[in-house]
C-alpha cells in the first residue's frame, strides 16, 4: 500500500511541475505566473479541485509518443471565488508552449460541460502557443468542439477570459465568444495572423504588441474589456467582477451586505450640472455618488468613452450602469459606443441583472465616417437591446435627450419601467438653435427675431414637462434624490415579470 501512496505522491508531483523547473524559471522571467500559481491567486486558498491530472495526450506523430506529460499543458477543475463556486482552466506554458492537442480540449470540454449542467461560471486563462501542430486535423477538430461549448454556455452561465500570453490563430475565437475578456500589458496577445504573417502577404510592418497587444485591444479593436499591469492584478480583478455576477441564468445576482444608507442624500448633485448647456461634466461623478459605498467596477474604460458602462450596487444588489459621458463628444452616441452599450445590455439582460441608464445624449455623431461606416444598423444594436430586455430597467435624464439618441437609450416607449428626469433636463427632437432655423426659416436673417423665437423654442420645450406631460416621464426628480428614487424603484420591480411571444431566437441587426 505504501507503494502505492508513494507512486501516486511522486506522479502529483510530476504532474505540478508541467514542463520542469527550467521552464517554470523562463516562464517567471517573463514577468509570467505559471499555471498553477495562477489558479491559486485565483481561487480561495485551498479551495481547488483538479480534475484530469494525468491525462496524456495519444499522437504518435512526429515521435509525440516519446514526450507524453501528464496533464497535457492544462490545469483544469473547480473552485470557490469568496465562497462561490466557478470552474477553471488554466494552461500550462511549460508544457509543450500550452499548445491544444485533441486530450487538451477534451479537458476543457468537460470543465465547461460541468459548468453548463451546475450552473456555475466558467473562467479560462489562456497562454498558448496555438493548435498543436504535430496533431493536425485532430488538433483543429479540437478547437471546433470548445468553441460549440461556447456558443451552448453562452447566456447560461458567465464566461471569461483573461489572456495572459500568447493567442493567436483559431485560438482567438473561445475568447472573442466569452462574455469577458482581460488582458495583461506588455506580456499577452490576441490576433488571428501574427506579425510575420501580416509582413508576408501585406507587407506592412507591425510588432506583436501593436498588431495585438493589451492596449490595442482595450482602446481601439475593443477586443478585450481591460489591460491590467501584471497577472496578480489582472486576477484580483476578476475576482472582483464575479462578486457583481450570478452563477447562472438560473440564479439571481448575489446580494451583498451593504453599510451605505440607501436613503442617502447627495446635495451636490443639485450643482452637477452646469448653467452653460454647452458645458461638459463628468458623469462618472453622479455614478459613484449614486452607488453604495461608491464602489463602481467599469467595463471597456479606455473604449468609446463617451458612454460609460460597468456595475454598482444598491442595497448590496448587483446593477448594470449604462451612462453617456459628457466629457466625451458631448455624450453623442456612435458606432463604437452603441456596440460597447448594445453588448453590455445583452449581457445584464441574460443574466437578471437589473439596467440603470443615465442620459445626457444631444444625438448621434454627424459625418460621413459614421454614415458610411454604418451607424445605422450600429445604433439599431442598442435600440434594440433595450427594447428584447426584459430586466428591472430605471432610467434618468440628467440634461440633453434629442431626437432618436432619447428613444434609444432606455426610454418608456422601449419598456422602461420607472423613467426619472432631473429639472435640467430637456427632452426635444433637437437642440433649440437647430430647431429654430427649420421652424423659422424665413426669419435667419433677422437676429433679434431669431433670439426671441430661440427664447420661446427654450421656454416651452427645453425642460422635462412636456415629455411629464404625456407620461413619458414618470416624476421630475431632485438631483439630490436621486440615489434613494433609484434604490426605491428597484426594489419596487424585483418581482417583475414579463410574458414574450414564442421565437427560436431573434435577429439583432448584426
Amino acid at each position: 500500500m505504501k507503494d502505492i501512496l508513494h507512486e501516486l505522491e511522486t506522479r502529483r508531483g510530476a504532474a505540478r511541475l508541467g514542463g520542469g523547473e527550467r521552464r517554470i524559471e523562463a516562464q517567471h522571467g517573463k514577468g509570467k505566473l505559471t499555471a498553477r500559481e495562477r489558479i491559486e491567486l485565483l481561487l480561495d486558498e485551498g479551495s481547488f479541485e483538479e480534475f484530469d491530472m494525468f491525462v496524456a495526450h495519444r499522437c504518435t506523430e512526429f515521435g509525440m509518443e516519446k514526450n507524453r506529460p501528464a496533464g497535457d499543458g492544462v490545469v483544469t477543475g473547480w473552485g470557490t471565488i469568496n465562497g462561490r463556486m466557478v470552474y477553471v482552466f488554466s494552461q500550462d506554458f511549460t508544457v509543450l508552449g500550452g499548445s491544444v492537442s485533441e486530450t487538451h480540449a477534451q479537458k476543457i470540454c468537460k470543465i465547461m460541460d460541468m459548468a453548463v449542467q451546475n450552473g456555475a461560471p466558467v473562467i479560462g486563462i489562456n497562454d498558448s502557443g496555438g493548435a498543436r501542430i504535430q496533431e493536425g486535423v485532430d488538433s483543429l477538430a479540437a478547437y471546433g468542439e470548445v468553441f460549440m461549448r461556447n456558443i451552448r454556455a453562452s447566456g447560461v452561465v458567465p464566461q471569461i477570459s483573461l489572456i495572459m500570453g500568447p493567442c493567436a490563430g483559431g485560438a482567438v475565437y473561445s475568447p472573442a465568444m466569452t462574455d469577458f475578456i482581460f488582458m495583461v500589458k506588455d506580456s499577452s496577445n490576441m490576433f488571428v495572423t501574427g506579425p510575420d504573417v501580416v509582413k508576408t502577404v501585406t507587407n506592412e510592418q507591425v510588432t506583436a504588441e501593436e498588431l495585438g497587444g493589451a492596449l490595442t485591444h482595450t482602446r481601439k479593436s475593443s477586443v478585450a474589456d481591460g489591460a491590467f499591469e501584471n497577472d496578480v492584478e489582472a486576477l484580483a480583478e476578476v475576482r472582483r467582477l464575479v462578486d457583481f455576477l450570478p452563477a447562472s441564468n438560473r440564479e439571481k445576482p448575489p446580494v451583498r451586505p451593504f453599510f451605505d444608507d440607501p436613503e442617502r442624500i447627495e446635495p451636490s448633485l443639485d450643482t452637477l450640472v452646469p448653467d452653460n448647456p454647452n458645458m461638459p461634466y463628468d458623469m462618472k461623478e453622479l455614478i459613484l455618488k449614486v452607488a453604495d459605498e461608491g464602489d463602481f467596477y467599469e467595463i471597456q474604460a479606455e473604449f468609446a468613452k463617451n458612454i460609460i458602462t460597468g456595475f454598482i450596487r444598491l442595497e448590496g444588489q448587483s446593477v448594470g450602469v449604462v451612462a453617456n459621458q459628457p466629457m466625451v463628444l458631448a455624450g453623442c452616441l456612435d458606432i463604437d459606443s452603441s456596440r460597447k452599450a448594445a453588448r453590455f445590455v445583452r449581457f445584464c439582460d441574460a443574466f437578471e441583472i437589473p439596467i440603470l441608464t443615465f442620459v445626457d445624449v444631444p444625438g448621434f455623431l454627424p459625418g460621413t465616417g459614421q454614415e458610411l461606416g454604418g451607424v445605422i444598423k450600429h445604433g439599431a444594436k442598442l435600440l434594440y437591446a433595450y427594447g428584447e430586455a426584459t430586466v428591472p430597467m430605471v432610467t434618468v435624464i440628467t440634461r440633453k435627450a434629442y431626437g432618436g439618441a432619447y428613444v434609444v437609450m432606455a426610454s418608456k416607449h422601449l419598456r422602461g419601467d420607472f423613467n426619472y428626469a432631473w429639472p435640467t433636463s430637456e427632452i426635444a427632437v433637437m437642440g433649440s438653435k437647430g430647431a429654430v432655423e427649420i421652424l423659422h426659416r424665413a426669419d435667419l436673417g433677422d437676429p433679434e427675431k431669431i433670439k426671441r423665437h430661440t427664447e420661446e423654442y427654450e421656454d416651452r420645450f427645453a425642460n422635462p414637462f412636456v415629455a411629464a406631460e404625456r407620461g413619458f416621464i414618470d416624476e421630475v426628480i431632485q438631483p439630490r434624490s436621486t440615489r434613494r428614487r433609484v434604490s426605491r424603484a428597484f426594489a419596487a420591480l424585483r418581482t417583475k415579470r414579463v410574458e414574450l411571444p414564442w421565437k427560436k431566437h431573434d435577429n439583432i441587426p448584426l
